[in-house]
């Protein structure tokens, strides 16, 4: 039963923008399955689903280990929205966002699995982010302040 429920629960995801455990509860009793709103929410946690910001401005429920085009959408979103200056120093870029952004906007740039990317930190407002090489930063900097400008 809860093998069951939970392909259902996927698929549902999969085909409809469920944005919260309320609404992914009626769709689940629609399709036969008698759950409470606890069972629901293990069910969430058990699939690790986590709510996503998608292209079109809205947060739906995704598996945690969406596809890469998921995060990229986000990543286009977060920065068209949040970010305000990108600059480098070295082989360290610091990323500016609108207050309390900065850690959204870092997982997902966390979650694009850059290669050039060491790693990043977030603060309320600020990322930084370092880079394998001063020249990857240099190059990372012009790709998002291109971005910030679109």
């Amino acid at each position: 039963m809860k093998k069951d429920r939970h392909s259902v629960i996927l698929e549902l995801i999969r085909d409809y923008d469920v944005a919260t455990q309320e609404e992914l509860l009626v769709l689940l009793r629609e399709r036969g399955f008698r759950v409470t709103q606890a069972t629901v929410s293990r069910d969430v946690k058990d699939l690790r689903l986590v709510k996503t910001l998608t292209s079109n401005g809205i947060y739906k429920y995704m598996p945690e280990t969406a596809p890469a085009h998921s995060y990229n959408d986000m990543f286009d979103v977060l920065f068209k929205t949040s970010l305000t200056k990108v600059d480098c120093a070295g082989n360290i870029c610091v990323i500016r966002c609108s207050p309390g952004l900065a850690g959204a906007a870092c997982a997902t740039i966390d979650a694009l699995g850059l290669e050039e990317i060491v790693g990043t930190i977030a603060g309320d407002d600020t990322i930084f982010m370092l880079c394998r090489t001063p020249e990857q930063a240099k190059e990372l900097v012009a790709s998002l302040s291109q971005k910030i400008r679109n």
